[in-house]
């Protein structure tokens, strides 16, 4: 884990790095935005990076998420928090009403509860469809050749607005074919929002589309866990 002074000047550098490589896709830096991903990291830390100007934060864990983010979000406005690793249907409530984005929907039994719980709250997180482009038997997500009638399971039957997909490629292929891929179906199903890319691979998602960057290493350091 970095300090103040190392997040500050490494979310600097990585913001760089992004409109660099937007900018050598042809693209707008400002269509691509950066979740600074934040799990494991302890809220003083957090704190730094929102010094700094950063305002959208993933998380993989509910549970992690609650114990740290309802006093960061009463003691700054404007925070985006999102919701990056598996959502289990027991957490969906917390989740609903925690986070403003969440990127994991990937099953009928996780759509149907974000429905119900979203109708009695009246809060509507955005919601993206995780897609297992890899199709790794132990990771979550949804099977590209079925992602299209998940979609419009989740519009049709549970009248979700789904604005995006999102994939995690396995770490022993290259990611650019799967995220090459993802877009291909987004853009088949008039997706506009792409969740791809972490730290070591992020160039390589903006250049084929990239709305959403999930990058933790590169700015908080290295931690004991095996994803960004």
């Amino acid at each position: 884990m970095i300090g103040d002074a190392d997040v500050t000047s490494s979310l600097a550098a990585v913001m760089r790095d992004i409109a660099d490589a937007a900018q050598h896709a042809g693209r707008n830096p400002n269509s691509v935005k950066l979740i600074a991903v934040s799990k494991t990291v302890p809220g003083e830390v957090i704190e730094d990076a929102i010094r700094s100007g950063q305002r959208r934060f993933g998380e993989n864990r509910v549970q992690e998420a609650k114990a740290k983010w309802r006093a960061l979000k009463a003691r700054h406005s404007g925070l985006e928090l999102h919701l990056i690793g598996p959502l289990q249907s027991n957490k969906v409530r917390d989740a609903v009403e925690l986070f403003d984005v969440v990127h994991s929907v990937d099953r009928p039994k996780i759509a149907a509860a974000l429905a119900e719980e979203m109708s009695r709250s009246g809060k509507r997180p955005r919601l993206l469809v995780q897609v297992n482009t890899g199709e790794e038997p132990q990771k979550t997500g949804v099977m590209p050749s079925e992602t299209d009638a998940f979609v419009a399971r989740c519009r049709d039957e549970y009248c979700l607005q789904i604005e995006g997909l999102m994939c995690i490629p396995p770490l022993d292929e290259e990611p650019a074919m799967h995220f090459a891929l993802l877009a291909k179906i987004a853009a088949r199903l008039g997706l506009k929002e792409l969740s791809i890319g972490m730290s070591g691979d992020f160039a390589k998602a903006i250049a084929v589309g990239a709305t959403y960057v999930r990058i933790g290493t590169a700015i908080f350091g290295a931690r004991d866990t095996n994803d960004d």
